[in-house]
């Protein structure tokens, strides 16, 4: 709704850092918050710390997709 609610102008303007509407930046840190709570229970005190915990799941969980190497029989 906040999204929807502040529609002028082009997405990259909305979603400016510098100039996104508050009501829309403490709707995304709510989401954040309740997306984060779904993988651990401490909060991500930083961006990259999330992403690094998401990519060492993603690892766990593909490890088993990716082939072994075939040996060859001497």
């Amino acid at each position: 709704m906040s999204r929807e609610n502040s529609l002028e102008g082009y997405l990259a303007d909305l979603y400016d850092p510098v100039s996104m509407p508050p009501r829309l930046a403490k709707a995304h840190e709510a989401l954040d918050r309740a997306v984060d709570r779904c993988y651990r229970k401490e909060p991500f005190l930083t961006d990259r710390q999330r992403v690094e915990h998401l990519f060492a799941l993603y690892e766990q969980l593909t490890a088993p997709l990716v082939a072994q190497p075939k040996r060859r029989k001497k």
